[in-house]
């Protein structure tokens, strides 16, 4: 079992930068794939970016390559998502999710393939 939660967002102007935290408990932490995801308003949920578990891999939606960041730090069992020049569009909930047992360098895009999921977190950018 992995336990999820997220923290960091809140209001910001576009051209702003916010860092989103998923902080996780519940097993060893350094063997859990993490991946972001976000969902708008009557949107479907859309992947954003995933690291592996050994951090040696990361992937990116295209509409975040060059703003977004993804990062961990497993002595803290937490990953992050630096935003920078955040867009009235990146407005969504954010949610980090984990997938158990991947391959050392396994950063899927695919959120059918993570088994626990936090509460989400709002981001809202105004123009």
């Amino acid at each position: 079992q992995v336990q999820l939660v997220e923290s960091g967002g809140g209001l910001v102007q576009a051209g702003g930068s916010l860092r989103l935290s998923c902080a996780a408990s519940g097993r060893t932490f350094s063997s859990v794939a993490v991946g972001w995801f976000r969902q708008a308003p009557g949107k479907e949920r859309e992947f954003v970016a995933a690291i592996s578990w050994s951090a040696t891999n990361t992937a990116y939606a295209d509409s975040v390559k060059g703003r977004f960041t993804i990062s961990r730090d497993n002595a803290k069992n937490t990953v992050y998502l630096q935003m920078n020049s955040l867009k009235p569009e990146d407005t969504a909930v954010y949610y980090c999710a984990a997938r158990v047992g991947s391959t050392w360098n396994w950063s899927g895009s695919s959120q059918y393939l993570y088994g626990y999921w936090g509460q989400g977190t709002q981001v809202t950018v105004s123009s």
